[in-house]
């Protein structure tokens, strides 16, 4: 009787130690890396980002030193023998009308082009979730916040930014000087009128998740309400705020590129990717890779935070993962 009582017990027991759970990040990334427009995406985004980072310290001209001998050369390799009959490569992107190095531009204007973006993308992020989280979640405040976002949606973005450039242009070169004066107002007019998708769709996942079990118990043993948000609300909600980085940075991108090509944006002499299409229409019949270039670099930095943020929606969205 004791060898039929043992038996069911022995086998239920276990002979090889419990495996850990599977991480959630793991299962986000096997999603993701079966998502070849996002890994594209993903891989170019930092490349470019690396290239213009590292890039001016490997291709050491300076993009504005101006070459009249050497204006208007095609973006072919150009052989050059020095006094050691050694072959140097020379301006592989060619020169603009005042001979300055076309690579140099590239990776200078991505430099600028990409810190804009990335700067305009944060601050539109921190303004969009906490008015997104404040406005789901305290009730008597989502009225004003709400009716205040659909005030921003309203009005018209460029005409905003060109006025805004306009009135506050001269304060900010005076006080920080021309480059640094331009970077703060474009990436403050960039955060503040670029918050509003992020605020809706942030709400509307809290005013969904403060329902649910978990918020409801941590109500009832006394939590307070910032410890609510900042433990339990913004870390599920953390995956729309990643999608919405990734689409923030290419409106970022376009947005500064659309003010420097016409010609309200950073110095004249200050390279940046719309910069360079701008002084390229004149002479885009003669040389047409001058504004090809900047608007390959653009483009593609556009589409594959796109393809990115495309792909991270599909991993972090529980629903589709398992497809």
């Amino acid at each position: 009787m004791t060898e039929t009582t043992d038996a069911p017990i022995e086998a239920l027991q276990d002979k090889e130690p419990l495996k850990p759970p599977r991480s959630q990040w793991r299962d986000v990334w096997d999603q993701l890396r079966k998502h070849k427009g996002a890994l594209l995406g993903g891989f170019f985004l930092i490349f470019i980002t690396l290239a213009v980072l590292i890039g001016p310290y490997v291709w050491t001209l300076d993009p504005q030193k101006l070459d009249i001998r050497n204006k208007d050369m095609r973006p072919i390799y150009t052989a050059l023998w020095d006094s050691d009959a050694k072959v140097r490569w020379a301006n592989p992107l060619g020169t603009d009308n005042l001979g300055r190095d076309g690579l140099a531009n590239i990776l200078a204007g991505g430099r600028a082009s990409m810190a804009v973006g990335w700067a305009a993308m944060v601050l539109s992020l921190l303004i969009g979730t906490g008015v997104g989280v404040v406005s789901g979640f305290f009730k008597r405040l989502d009225g004003p916040l709400m009716r205040l976002t659909d005030l921003f949606l309203s009005l018209p973005i460029l005409p905003l930014l060109l006025v805004a450039v306009t009135l506050f242009r001269q304060p900010l070169r005076a006080n920080f000087g021309p480059e640094g004066g331009m970077f703060i107002l474009i990436v403050t007019v960039i955060g503040i009128t670029s918050w509003m998708p992020t605020a809706r769709i942030v709400r509307g996942d809290i005013l969904a998740l403060k329902e649910r079990e978990f918020v409801l118990a941590a109500r009832s043993i006394g939590t307070t309400p910032r410890l609510i948000i900042l433990r339990h609300l913004l870390p599920n909600v953390l995956s729309p705020i990643m999608v919405s980085a990734t689409l923030g940075l290419a409106t970022a991108i376009i947005t500064e590129s659309a003010l420097s090509f016409l010609g309200v944006g950073f110095p004249s002499d200050f390279p940046t990717w719309g910069k360079m299409l701008a002084d390229a229409v004149p002479r885009m019949e003669q040389f047409p890779e001058r504004v090809i270039l900047p608007g390959i670099a653009i483009s593609l930095t556009v589409l594959g935070v796109n393809y990115l943020g495309d792909g991270l929606r599909d991993a972090l969205d529980p629903r589709i993962r398992g497809r």
